[in-house]
């Protein structure tokens, strides 16, 4: 037996508003929200008490979703360094193709984004960078060049 898909990728934020927002700017589509709390949430988490809210953004392909969850309770913890440097060891970065990185540079650091290097050029095919958004967030870009 297969997996059928990559249904999609959570992520837990601080703030679930400018979250939305550095996607919505990178060029996902806000799919919904929604409220979670009760029984299912508690147990599949296993955890007591769970409150939280979530935005499910897509990609303008319809492919690739992120679900973006704001602990209201428990409170989210912290595993490490706010920003943990990008050889950590777990999930750190979710990598975007993008038409102009240089464009889209400009528009993430109006949402706050920083370069976490520079802009390389890996041969003749890509153009590559990491930036830091929002909750610490590693957001890798990559233009397909030549």
């Amino acid at each position: 037996m297969a997996i059928r898909r990559m249904d999609n990728v959570a992520i837990v934020v601080d703030d679930l508003e400018a979250s939305v927002a550095f996607f919505a700017e990178l060029g996902m589509e806000l799919e919904g929200e929604a409220q979670i709390a009760g029984a299912c949430p508690d147990r599949m988490l296993g955890l007591d008490g769970v409150r939280s809210a979530i935005a499910m953004m897509r990609t303008p392909d319809g492919d690739g979703k992120l679900e973006l969850t704001k602990f209201h309770a428990p409170e989210a913890v912290t595993a490490g360094p706010l920003n943990p440097p990008p050889h950590t060891l777990g999930l750190h970065r979710v990598m975007f193709a993008v038409d102009d990185i240089d464009d889209t540079i400009a528009r993430l650091r109006g949402h706050g984004a920083e370069l976490l290097g520079e802009v390389a050029q890996y041969e003749n095919a890509y153009r590559l960078c990491n930036l830091r958004g929002p909750s610490g967030i590693i957001v890798a870009l990559a233009e397909q060049i030549g």
